[in-house]
């Protein structure tokens, strides 16, 4: 079974766009022009080593299919057209990819790339005219990503984020039993992200392209966990930090933060996000009446589960696969997903990031409201 930890050890030991109309939506005007209304063509900026799972998965997708590729690396354009038949006129690199608005053939742009370049590059690509996704967190502050918003709102375009696990079929279940009353009243809700991070020299551990550290990378899971598990927004946060090998974590890149959430309802959280223990990818939500527990809750599955009523059965299918369809159906048809996916949920996870932040720097509770 692959795990988000799995993934990322063999990153380290690996290293460190035919039109015929336009169509509008319920939406508006996306400014898209597809030849049959049916599949999203994506180019995928940022050729590491998720936009290749991505790639991967996008090859048993209906409704989405790789067309365009972005990189800043010639030899890695060169291997994934060989690898995926993508022709030369749809593929750019980060100086010229602006270029992409006069490329009738791509649709969207897949934002692959470090945290701290999303905000320029998906601004970038709103402004070209193509519907923009984005891998989370999407930028590295809440005022990024309010901009990001803003941008692709001025500009017409769909902003959408990269939150599999909100497709993903055990945890749809989870939010179906609790909207249907089937734990009872929410009294707490708690988020395990973590693992043992490698190569000190990657980018993850690098404030200036990370943004932060564990928190960025896999805090994001609990506290976005949080909101659809729950099924509200919390109104305060605390939180503590601790730090253990200053040498691999240097001055803004955490370790391990604990931390914790209060609800408009009463029910309360307590989450930990780190790079420094294994064994971490678990949520757990109590009601009066029943749980559900998901471990491992986040990875790359299969996702493994249960509640009172006994064992999730749900069969497991590539989440970006499903993903990439779902998200397919957004653009091009205007389909509601039951947990959004759209840059304002994405805003929501960073207003709460940046609080926690602050919590652990002063000690202090930090209201959200």
């Amino acid at each position: 079974m692959d795990t988000r930890r799995d993934f990322l050890r063999k990153m380290a030991v690996a290293s460190i766009a035919l039109p015929i109309l336009s169509i509008k939506h319920k939406s508006g005007n996306k400014n898209l022009q597809n030849h049959n209304g049916q599949v999203l063509r994506v180019a995928i900026m940022g050729l590491g080593g998720y936009a290749s799972m991505v790639a991967e998965a996008m090859r048993d997708c209906k409704s989405a299919k790789l067309v365009g590729l972005i990189s800043g690396t010639p030899s890695k354009i060169k291997n994934w057209q060989r690898k995926y038949g993508i022709a030369e006129k749809n593929c750019y690199n980060y100086e010229n990819f602006d270029e992409v608005r006069n490329n009738p053939d791509i649709d969207a742009v897949y934002v692959i790339t470090p945290n701290a370049l999303h905000h320029d590059q998906v601004i970038r690509v709103a402004n070209a005219g193509k519907q923009v996704i984005c891998e989370k967190p999407m930028g590295i502050s809440a005022k990024e990503g309010q901009e990001m918003v803003d941008a692709c709102k001025k500009a017409n375009v769909h902003l959408l984020v990269g939150y599999r696990m909100h497709f993903e079929a055990k945890t749809l279940e989870i939010i179906r039993m609790r909207n249907e009353g089937e734990f009872g009243k929410i009294s707490f809700f708690q988020g395990l992200s973590g693992f043992v991070i490698g190569d000190p020299t990657q980018w993850r551990l690098n404030k200036a392209l990370a943004g932060g550290g564990a928190m960025m990378d896999i805090g994001i899971y609990s506290v976005n966990g949080s909101r659809y598990m729950v099924g509200e927004e919390p109104i305060w946060v605390t939180a503590q930090e601790t730090k253990t090998d200053l040498n691999k974590f240097k001055e803004g890149v955490d370790e391990t933060i604990q931390f914790q959430m209060g609800f408009p309802s009463g029910a309360v959280a307590s989450c930990l996000s780190t790079y420094n223990m294994n064994n971490l990818d678990r949520f757990f939500l109590n009601g009066m009446d029943g749980f559900a527990e998901l471990q491992p809750s986040t990875g790359y599955g299969p996702i493994e589960g249960r509640t009172h009523k006994g064992p999730l059965t749900q069969p497991h299918i590539t989440h970006q696969t499903v993903q990439m369809d779902e998200m397919a159906g957004i653009i091009l048809k205007g389909k509601k997903p039951i947990v959004p996916v759209d840059g304002e949920e994405a805003v929501k996870d960073l207003k709460i990031i940046d609080a926690i932040y602050l919590a652990a720097r002063t000690g202090t509770k930090v209201n959200l409201v």
